[in-house]
């Protein structure tokens, strides 16, 4: 955990949007806690990328059981904070810190260690992960984790024999909400490609 990237980004959280209204109007973000979360519990970002912000509110739509009727995508400010960056050596050493704590309790209970689903949509095994070491931080009485930050790739391929793929990202899970300076409407011309 480190202290070492720019003080602040921009970042676009995909929502509903009678959601992203009450959000510009001053209302609270509400953290995602779901047991397959890919960075573990917080508010979801899409760092620098409101497409791909937009993007997902659209996915999201189309969903079975959907919550998001008018796809929207807003911006905020936020301050990184302590992060968990999983770019970093460090990073990625305190994951495996975590995931060998993980197993070692989950093989003592004599339970299965989650997985992630075979499409990575679903990350279970790493949202277990990441909880493991937020509790493992907290017995330690290190500071609390403010966001985390990954990078993913996922989609096809941008072009045939490509390396690179249409929806690789950089997403951050923001957990301190202080650290979300403001929130702004996207303007429209960031929307198009």
């Amino acid at each position: 955990m480190h202290r070492l990237s720019s003080a602040f980004i921009l970042g676009y959280h995909g929502c509903d949007e009678r959601v992203g209204e009450r959000l510009l109007a001053g209302a609270s973000f509400k953290p995602s806690n779901n047991d397959y979360d890919w960075l573990g519990p917080g508010i979801y970002f899409w760092e620098a990328n409101p497409l791909r912000g937009l993007e997902f509110a659209t996915e999201a739509s189309r969903r079975k059981g959907a919550t998001i009727s008018k796809p929207f995508v807003i911006g905020a400010v936020i301050e990184l904070g302590l992060c968990l960056d999983l770019t970093t050596t460090a990073g990625l050493e305190w994951l495996r810190i975590a995931y060998n704590s993980l197993a070692e309790v989950t093989r003592a209970a004599g339970l299965d260690l989650p997985t992630n689903s075979a499409d990575e949509l679903r990350r279970t095994l790493d949202c277990a992960v990441l909880r493991r070491l937020h509790t493992l931080v907290e017995a330690q009485e290190l500071p609390p984790i403010d966001t985390v930050k990954g990078v993913f790739t996922e989609g096809q391929a941008a072009y045939p024999g490509s390396g690179f793929r249409e929806k690789t990202h950089v997403q951050i899970a923001v957990r301190n909400a202080r650290c979300i300076k403001g929130v702004f409407r996207v303007p429209a011309e960031e929307l198009r490609v």
